[in-house]
């Protein structure tokens, strides 16, 4: 019996883990991607630890530091192989997935419903852009950090030791080291102490968190007359954020987290869940809200708050399986086969062609580099050229130069080939 309670116990854990590698296995078969040749120039510069004074030095890059010292261990590991980042990409998905299925120990949420939940979360295809392309990884290490220090804080509330604090605090430290969207956590800790146990004295341990949140935040805004970041339209204050909220919102719970909001509501059941689990994305998106250039936020972007949703369809399961009638099973059973399909084919057709096509003009560009000794003109090339120098720098180790940007400049140089590439 003691063998059988043991195996129940982690065939929950093996079918996550199954279910989130087979979702995004085709990222395997996929190149590198635009932005992930700059990143990896950075990550050769800053990643080693003779790297991490100048890292800290700099005071636009030093934020994601984490994501440029995991790149660096990838290439040093396992070479330029893209199969390999990508490799480590559904690896944090699969441990973000395993820690979303921790959560159910909290009694607000629950195991069951935390294994459903994460099923659902290791499927999902709304934010398949932060496992799909390997510089997105900073939203697979924030979440992971993030979950981590929730996790801890939790049982801190639980009056399990001041370690736990500790933890919670180092957590919350590696995630501010990761993207600076990392200063939602403080929210998402107040919201779980509200939900939890309302006692107003313990808000006191988060001041802590809220003191670097504000020193942080100011050093990010230091940087507003010389950082990228603030002038490539993906944070501005003019912007229209209660739009790109509002469709963002809508997008991210269409079909199967309205149908889970509507279920809940009708059975009214999980009141504290929902209560924990909407705003939770509500304040997931904050950040992101201000993007300029698209009036929606990308898929990358709502991979925590997907978290939230993922909560709320889980607990819609948990109750459609209660109030199923034995004889009627196999209509709770379908569903979930038709949720399963619907993401996991999305993610290995529509989704999967379009990261390949993403990363088309830079892989023709890289191979005209490769079969040519000589300078190249481009004519035309639907990337930034800090992609294509990256690109051709990163992969075939050629000089910065190496590609001319001006005809006339191409024309004196006697550039020996000529790019061109226009989307079909």
């Amino acid at each position: 019996m003691q063998t059988a309670s043991k195996l129940t116990k982690l065939s929950t854990p093996f079918a996550i883990v199954l279910l989130a590698v087979i979702a995004y296995i085709p990222a395997l078969t996929q190149p590198l991607i635009e932005d992930d040749y700059p990143n990896i120039a950075l990550a050769r510069v800053y990643g080693p630890f003779t790297g991490w004074t100048a890292m800290a030095h700099d005071d636009v890059n030093r934020v994601r530091a984490t994501s440029f010292v995991l790149t660096h261990w990838i290439e040093r590991s396992f070479g330029l192989r893209p199969s390999a980042f990508y490799g480590v990409s559904i690896l944090l998905h699969v441990v973000n997935c395993l820690l979303l299925y921790a959560l159910g120990r909290w009694q607000v949420i629950g195991s069951r419903v935390s294994a459903w939940s994460a099923a659902f979360f290791a499927i999902y295809d709304g934010h398949q852009e932060a496992i799909m392309w390997f510089s997105a990884c900073n939203e697979l290490l924030l979440f992971l950090f993030g979950a981590m220090s929730l996790l801890s804080w939790l049982r801190f509330l639980e009056d399990r030791g001041r370690r736990w604090y500790i933890w919670s605090l180092c957590f919350f430290i590696l995630a501010l080291l990761t993207k600076e969207s990392s200063l939602i956590l403080i929210p998402l800790l107040v919201l779980s102490l509200l939900v939890a146990e309302p006692k107003l004295r313990r808000v006191l341990f988060l001041s802590p968190f809220a003191v670097l949140g504000v020193v942080y935040a100011i050093l990010i805004f230091k940087t507003q007359s010389h950082s990228f970041r603030f002038h490539d339209r993906s944070f501005e204050l003019s912007a229209p954020f209660w739009e790109t909220w509002t469709k963002s919102f809508f997008a991210l719970f269409w079909p199967w987290g309205w149908l889970a909001v509507i279920a809940l509501f009708v059975w009214r059941k999980f009141e504290r869940l929902l209560m924990l689990a909407v705003p939770w994305v509500s304040i997931s998106f904050v950040p992101y809200m201000f993007v300029a250039y698209l009036h929606r936020i990308p898929s990358r972007q709502t991979y925590l708050a997907s978290a939230g949703l993922s909560l709320i369809v889980g607990a819609a399961v948990v109750l459609l399986w209660q109030r199923m009638k034995p004889s009627r099973a196999w209509v709770a059973g379908a569903l979930l086969g038709i949720v399963l399909l619907q993401n996991v084919g999305s993610l290995w057709t529509r989704k999967h062609k379009q990261f390949v096509l993403r990363a088309e003009p830079t892989e023709r560009l890289i191979a005209l580099a490769r079969n040519t000794d000589g300078l190249i003109y481009v004519r035309c090339f639907p990337r930034p050229p800090i992609i294509g120098d990256a690109a051709v720098e990163v992969a075939l180790g050629k000089p910065h130069g190496t590609l001319i940007w001006d005809e006339g400049e191409a024309q004196r140089l006697r550039a020996a080939a000529t790019f061109c590439y226009e989307s079909k």
